[in-house]
This record gives C-alpha cells, sequence and structure tokens, in this order.
C-alpha cells in the first residue's frame, strides 16, 4: 500500500488530535503484570507491537506441561524479544523459542543473553551466535551481579530490570558504557516501584533485591511523546496551530524532549485553553539558526528532527544515535538516502550521527520515499508534502507497528491521502505532476 499525500489548502487552525496511548508504557506493563499475581489486562494502545507482545503473553499463560515448546515469531518487534528474553528465562516451567524474519535475526540480543546466563538462565541460540532466535527453558534464577554493555539498547537492562525481583538473590546491574535511551530504564524502575519492587540506583549501577510485584495503585497509560513529535514536525512545516490530547508534561517518557527540541525551531507548547489536559502546539518566528543535540537520551526523535530541519532550512548535527542502525532499518543509512530524494545531503558521522550544513542538490521528481519499513521513517517523511505535494510514501502499512491512526489523523488536519498504484517494476507512481523539462530545485525555507 503506497500512499500520495497533498498538504492542506489552508492553515491548519483549531486542530485537535488524539495521541495514541504509549507503547513504551504499555510493553512494560504487560510484562508486569504478567509478573504479578491476580493483575489484570492493562490498558494498551491498538497497535501492531503490543499487539503481538500481548498475543505472545497469552500464549505462554496457556501453556501446559505436555504442551510442545511453542515457537513465537515476533516479526520484527524487537521491544518484544528482548522483554520476552527475560521473562521466559526467569519463570520456572516456561518455554519458548523466540524468532523473526532476517531483520530480526541482525538485531543483537548477545549482551542480554549472556547477562541471564550469568544469572543461571537456559537459553539456546539456533542461528548465529547473539542473535534470534533463541530456545529458552525458563528456571528459578539466582541474580547476583551482571555487568552488561548499556551502550547499545537500554532495553537489555530493562529486561533484566523487571525479572530481577524474580531471582533468588535479587540482581545487580552494572552498567559498562554511558546508557543508551537512559529515560526509559527509568521507566522501568518507576513502573516497578509503582508496583511494590525499589531499587537502588546510581549512575552505572542498578540493584533490585528479591520482591514480589503488587498491583499498581493507579494506571500506567498515557500518550505518546513519541508520535507527538510528527505533529511538531508538522507544526513547524505549516505553521499551523495542532492540539495535542492525552499527554502529560511530567511524563515518565524521554521524548518528552520534543517539547524542548522543538521549541528551538519555533515551536510553542502550552497547556490549552480550551481542551482539558491537553497541550497546544503554536507556532512562533523564534527559530534557532543551527541545531545540534546529543539524543543519546532520546533517538527516536531523530527522524523527526531531521526531516523538518531539512526542510526548514536548518542546519543541524544530531548525535548520540549510535542505536539506530539497529531499529528496525538502519535509520542513519535510511535518513541519508531518503533525505537526498527532496535534494538534501545529510552526512553519517560513522555510526553514532548525522550532520547536515545546508548543502542541498536539484530533485529532478517528485519523491518516492521508501520508509524501510519503518514506522517513524515513515511518520516523518510524509509531512514532505506540504512543501512537495504529491510526495509518495510507499509500504504506508508500517505505521501500524505503532500508531495506526496515523494516516486518518493527517487526513483530520486537511491532508489528503490517496493510494496510488506501483508500475510493474515495483516502483511507485508519485501523484504529481513529475519534471519532465527542467530540474526541480530543493524545497524552499518555510515562510513564517
Amino acid at each position: 500500500m503506497d500512499y500520495a499525500i497533498f498538504p492542506p489548502e489552508e492553515l491548519i487552525e483549531d486542530a485537535v488530535v488524539e495521541m495514541p496511548l504509549s507503547k513504551s508504557i504499555a510493553n512494560r506493563a504487560l510484562v508486569l503484570a504478567a509478573m504479578t499475581d491476580g493483575a489484570p489486562r492493562p490498558k494498551c494502545p491498538d497497535c501492531a507491537d503490543t499487539l503481538m507482545l500481548a498475543a505472545a503473553l497469552d500464549t505462554l499463560a496457556a501453556l501446559r506441561p505436555d504442551d510442545p515448546t511453542p515457537e513465537i515469531d515476533l516479526g520484527i518487534n524487537g521491544t518484544a524479544m528482548r522483554f520476552l528474553t527475560g521473562f521466559v528465562a526467569s519463570r520456572p516451567g516456561c518455554r519458548a523459542v523466540l524468532t523473526g524474519p532476517e531483520r530480526m535475526r541482525q538485531r543483537p540480543v548477545g549482551a542480554l543473553v549472556t547477562a541471564l546466563r550469568e544469572c543461571g538462565a537456559d537459553i539456546e541460540y539456533l542461528g548465529e551466535e547473539g542473535f534470534p532466535p533463541l530456545k529458552i527453558h525458563g528456571r528459578k534464577l539466582a541474580g547476583g551481579t551482571v555487568k552488561v554493555n548499556a551502550t547499545v539498547s537500554s532495553q537489555f537492562v530493562s529486561s533484566l530490570l523487571m525479572a530481577a525481583p524474580l531471582m533468588t538473590d535479587g540482581l545487580t546491574i552494572e552498567l559498562d558504557g554511558e546508557p543508551v535511551s537512559a529515560p526509559y530504564i527509568a521507566m522501568t524502575l518507576n513502573m516497578m516501584d509503582a508496583r511494590g519492587v525499589p531499587s537502588d540506583r546510581s549512575p552505572l549501577s542498578v540493584s533490585v533485591p528479591p520482591a514480589r510485584y503488587t498491583r499498581p495503585a493507579t494506571d500506567d497509560a498515557e500518550g505518546c511523546w513519541s508520535t507527538a513529535a510528527f505533529f511538531y514536525e508538522i507544526t513547524a512545516l505549516t505553521a499551523g496551530w495542532i492540539t495535542l490530547k492525552g499527554l502529560k508534561a511530567d511524563s515518565l517518557q524521554g521524548d518528552r524532549m520534543a517539547a524542548d527540541y522543538f521549541g528551538r525551531l519555533g515551536i510553542v507548547t502550552a497547556p490549552s485553553e480550551e481542551c482539558h489536559g491537553a497541550l497546544d502546539l503554536q507556532p512562533s518566528p523564534e527559530v534557532y539558526g543551527r541545531l545540534d543535540l546529543d539524543l543519546t537520551d532520546t533517538p527516536d526523535m531523530a527522524p523527526a528532527l531531521v526531516a523538518s530541519c531539512c526542510l526548514t532550512g536548518v542546519p543541524f548535527k544530531f548525535i548520540g544515535l549510535q542505536g539506530l542502525a539497529i531499529k528496525e532499518c538502519d535509520r542513519l543509512s535510511a535518513l541519508v538516502e531518503e533525505m537526498d530524494r527532496i535534494g538534501c545531503t545529510v552526512e553519517r558521522i560513522r555510526d553514532f550521527g548525522l550532520e547536515w550544513e545546508g548543502k542541498r542538490h536539484p530533485i529532478t521528481q517528485v519523491p518516492v520515499f521508501d520508509p524501510h519499513g519503518d514506522h517513524r521513517l515513515a511518520m516523518a517523511l510524509a509531512p514532505t508534502a506540504v512543501f512537495i505535494p504529491g510526495t509518495v510514501v510507499r509500504d504506508a502499512g508500517c505505521v501500524d507497528k505503532s500508531y495506526p491512526g496515523y494516516w486518518e489523523a493527517l487526513r483530520s488536519l486537511g491532508f489528503t491521502i490517496r493510494e496510488v498504484e506501483r508500475h510493474p517494476s515495483g516502483e511507485a507512481e508519485a501523484a504529481a505532476t513529475q519534471t519532465t523539462d527542467s530540474e526541480e530545485e530543493a524545497p524552499e525555507e518555510v515562510n513564517r
């Protein structure tokens, strides 16, 4: 399914968008509920990733001693792979083969498996060492002290932490290197604390005693700040006014920093006066001439920020992105490739960053973007239509991974979305008129 996108015909005013629930919170809540006696199923977003994790947990809950070991295909759901590895390994009698397609088999889990094995886990690699698929037989783990490379994925640490109170001796995790996405580790610990499991934290270690989870006193569910970034992007590109419902300004989510980052691109975030519990995104002429950020704590912000800066003509240097190469795709290379389609020459800084000094080149056709199966890339690339009407995003259904309602949300803002067919060659046809006699210049900077 390929979509051609056309911008709103009028300025966006008084638009209200309900943010989907945070899948980061929901994924943790699902695992913690499965570890808690008598806990009900938590409130979750209706997205592919969370539904897949919930279904896997249901399969494991229904497993009987004489049943064959289930093979659970997790698609490209890296969160589910990492969280279920710790979950299955730490529960006596539980067992599973956790697998997925080729891309999943390229996503590393070695640091997590090594740490769990040191705690006594029975985990076998069924393919290449350090990567899925995994065959796991759950048992009571001893725990103790483990050292974990925290520079690859915070989810290794979160998976270990959630299993830690079930271990005989609890667990101390020594973090080797500055952790990426550290706010997600803090999120995990806060959610565990809300369920009666304390922790002792320091900058480079976390200790969790043996304990029992209890039911939380309040609901964790809240709107997703990671998704909000794409509506900040739309506001930055259109100078429109958008109200986002469901977000907490004091959220556990590290991506609440979107308000600060996009504040430097001229977006003012303020509590809505007309919509209780919502935030207004208001355009402002106060735009930084350059944006240099360390996104170590918030790497998921990169796609929306890269697209916004390129389209508004703000040079940037973003570092701390070393985890992006092992996402649904290699996001670093993909962003370089896709920005080239709109005439912006973005440079990759080895394996940890992206930089753009404002260098442009002419483009010869309306872009047909390939999001590489990555939901965040698709959502970041679609607003390009504000400057290039008829922009095509291939494989538009990949947004279902986190936000199935994205395209309808765009329609509610006045965007026109049309399904287009591919040529026999497999290329989607841009719905806008292609340039043939002369080259088209790269998009002009937004006029405020």
